[in-house]
This record gives C-alpha cells, sequence and structure tokens, in this order.
C-alpha cells in the first residue's frame, strides 16, 4: 500500500487549480490532478516533477462523467488523500434567463452541481481517515446575483449552502471544510463563458486589478496551513476596486 499522502484538485489542468497545484507542489505535497485536458495536465506533472520532489498523478477525464468518476475514486482507494480541492466549475453565457440556451443551463448544472456533490461524496471517506481538508470553491455569486446570472448564481449558492451542510456532517470527524468565494478572476472563466470570444472576454477585467489566480491560492493555502483545531469555514476575497458583484470602480 502506498504510504504518501496526496492532494486532489479537480479542474487542475489551468486557473486556480493549476495555481493550487504549483503552491502545493512547493510545500512537497504530492498530487492527484484531474482536468478534461490530458496534453494541460501533463505539461503541469512535468513541470513540477521536474522542480519539486513530488509525484503528481493526472486522470483526463469530464467530471460529469459520473461512472468514469465512480471508477476513478475506486482506483484510489488505497491511496492516502488529506486535500481536496473542489474546484472544477464553470459560466456559460450571460443572457436574460427566458433567452438563454437551456443547454448552458444543463451543463453548469452537470459541473457546478451534479459533479461538484459528487466529488465531494466520493472524497469524504478518503478525508475522514486522514482527518483532512476540503475546499470548496464557490463565488461572489453565490450571495450576490448579477443580471444575466440566474443559473450561475443559483449552482453557486447550492456550493455555499453544500459547503455549509458537510461542515455540520462533519463535525466531530476532524475533517475540516472550507468555502472560499473569489470575486472577480482573471482567468480563462470569461473566455469560457463567452465561448472563446477573447474581446468579450478581456473587457471584463478593463480598468481594474483584477485579482489571478494565485490569489486565491495563496488564500486556499493559509486556510490549509492553520492548526488542526482550526476550520476556517468562509472567506470571500475580492479585488480592491470590486465592492459587489456588479459593483466595481474601473478608474
Amino acid at each position: 500500500m502506498n504510504t504518501k499522502t496526496y492532494a486532489l484538485i479537480t479542474g487542475a489542468s489551468s486557473g486556480i487549480g493549476a495555481a493550487v497545484a504549483r503552491k502545493l507542489a512547493e510545500t512537497n505535497h504530492n498530487l492527484i490532478l484531474i482536468a478534461r485536458r490530458k496534453d494541460k495536465l501533463h505539461q503541469i506533472k512535468e513541470e513540477l516533477e521536474k522542480k519539486h520532489e513530488v509525484e503528481v498523478l493526472c486522470f483526463a477525464l469530464d467530471v460529469t462523467d459520473i461512472p468514469r468518476l465512480n471508477t476513478l475514486f475506486k482506483k484510489l482507494e488505497d491511496l492516502s488523500i488529506d486535500i481536496a480541492i473542489n474546484n472544477a466549475g464553470l459560466a456559460l453565457g450571460k443572457d436574460s434567463i427566458e433567452d438563454y440556451d437551456w443547454a448552458d443551463f444543463n451543463t453548469m448544472i452537470d459541473v457546478n452541481v451534479k459533479a461538484f456533490t459528487r466529488v465531494a461524496q466520493l472524497i469524504i471517506p478518503f478525508l475522514k481517515k486522514t482527518k483532512g481538508h476540503i475546499i470548496n470553491i464557490s463565488s461572489i455569486a453565490g450571495i450576490e446575483a448579477y443580471e444575466g446570472g440566474s443559473v450561475y448564481c443559483g449552482t453557486k449558492a447550492f456550493v455555499k449552502m453544500v459547503s455549509k451542510s458537510m461542515r455540520l456532517d462533519l463535525a466531530g470527524t476532524g475533517v475540516r471544510v472550507t468555502d472560499i468565494a473569489p470575486g472577480a478572476v482573471d482567468t480563462e472563466f470569461s473566455t469560457v463563458r463567452f465561448k472563446g470570444d477573447k474581446l468579450k472576454a478581456d473587457n471584463v477585467y478593463q480598468g481594474f486589478v483584477p485579482l489571478y489566480a494565485d490569489d486565491i491560492a495563496d488564500t486556499i493555502l493559509f486556510a490549509l496551513n492553520r492548526p488542526p483545531q482550526v476550520n476556517i469555514e468562509y472567506i470571500m476575497i475580492t479585488p480592491t476596486a470590486q465592492a459587489g458583484a456588479t459593483r466595481i470602480h474601473r478608474g
């Protein structure tokens, strides 16, 4: 049986997931990286194993494929996992609810609700064994709705409520649960939301200094590195220029 411990990260091929992977590798955590893009995962694996004395296991799969997700966790059952970063998520479109593409609604629900919940459910037995820590990535959109946000905001409110319920369910087990809610972070998020329209994506971050993936990764590391008796339950982190979901000072 493998006696190493691992940190598992979903959505690990870019953005916040990749940034957290790099930060954890710097502190000698072995990694289990899950994302759809095999080439990106293996680039990160090569980079981190070359720079640090860590093992990086990569699994290229879509987290919405629940049967494959179930099979993967079955394969991992002999590994010791003490950290889980439940990060995979996305927004698609920004239309008024009556004009929204139903397929985009379904995709957001599949990723942000169903896959998120199944990852959380599957990882808990691992974390109970190690008295580990799960970080769920929600959003400022989970507490403040905005025009064109409808289902995306609803899915992130779901993440917030599930995180709180997990905290209650797991009290007494030694497992820590943290909900990190970012504001405007300049990653691939907006490029995905606007389906590759780089101009629209870039305009989201014009006129102010946004957060970057490393800012969120640093916050995650702060929560993870508290003493065992300390559970940081919730952190909302925004750019200095952002005072609400839609209140951003652009100067």
